[in-house]
């Protein structure tokens, strides 16, 4: 039990499960998006933390870090993007279209039956990278869809997605949020804004309902990987043990890609490599 407790004390704001967490706080979650739309926020909602969204039963279920609404209707997924993932068998970035894969979950979760399109609410999918995905060195990367013949004329659709380069040194952001993407980088305290998130990782990590709550994670993982070579065991006797090892964390993969876990969380259950659970992801 200690080995799952000192686990989640070594957990930095990057990891999926304690960025969450954190995000959980209203006034800090309030006050990033304040920070990075230059705007005043009356107050926001949680709509579902880590919701996965499967919007019909054969489609590709996907997991939401943190899902808000403010008071003006406008929705906010919030993710945390620790390494860049790429297919390796056609060399291809995912991460451009799989922003493309979330705004549409979103958009077809969101308009209900009978309602007009024009009901859909403005949309924010905003990924906190820890590299420089465009190479550009730029802080925020801000995309709206634009007319290539005329780029001052915009589809206003309400959908922007934001990538967060912590790692930027071009483009101005305010003061705390160059404090928080130092603070991600190498937990480096130099804000009153970052004294506060730290602050509150210290409370979340002795919160004994967190607690509780990451060990049950820690054991279900555990377990999974048991089943997993179980399973891969008894394969591998009727088709070969090294075939067999490989389906089983292919499949094991897949199992959990549908209950909704991380890519991050998925490669420490299968041992499977990042790469390896994008492609099965995109399948």
């Amino acid at each position: 039990m200690q080995k799952q407790i000192s686990n989640l004390d070594k957990l930095t704001l990057s990891n999926d499960f304690l960025f969450k967490h954190v995000m959980l706080r209203k006034r800090i979650c309030k006050h990033i998006l304040e920070e990075l739309l230059h705007t005043q926020i009356a107050d926001i909602t949680y709509l579902e933390a880590e919701q996965t969204i499967d919007v019909y039963p054969d489609s590709h279920g996907i997991r939401l870090d943190v899902r808000i609404a403010d008071t003006a209707n406008t929705h906010y997924n919030l993710e945390m993007q620790v390494k860049n993932p790429v297919n390796r068998a056609t060399g291809k970035f995912l991460l451009p279209k799989r922003t493309r894969y979330y705004q549409a979950m979103l958009d077809t979760d969101m308009l209900q039956k009978g309602q007009d399109y024009d009901e859909l609410s403005p949309t924010y999918i905003i990924f906190f990278c820890l590299f420089d995905f465009f190479q550009d060195s730029q802080r925020i990367y801000t995309f709206k869809k634009c007319c290539l013949e005329n780029m001052n004329i915009e589809l206003a659709d309400e959908a922007v997605i934001m990538f967060l380069n912590t790692l930027g040194t071009k483009g101005d952001v305010s003061p705390d949020i160059q404090s928080l993407f130092d603070y991600i980088n190498s937990n480096t305290i130099n804000s009153n804004f970052t004294r506060e998130v730290a602050d509150t990782i210290v409370e979340i990590k002795n919160d004994k309902k967190v607690r509780d709550a990451y060990m049950t994670y820690e054991m279900r993982m555990k377990d999974l990987r048991d089943e997993a070579h179980a399973e891969g065991l008894a394969e591998g006797k009727a088709q070969g043990l090294a075939e067999g090892k490989a389906e089983e964390k292919t499949a094991t993969a897949k199992r959990l890609l549908s209950m909704g876990l991380s890519v991050e969380d998925i490669t420490k259950a299968t041992s499977l490599s990042v790469e390896q659970v994008e492609a099965i992801e995109v399948e």
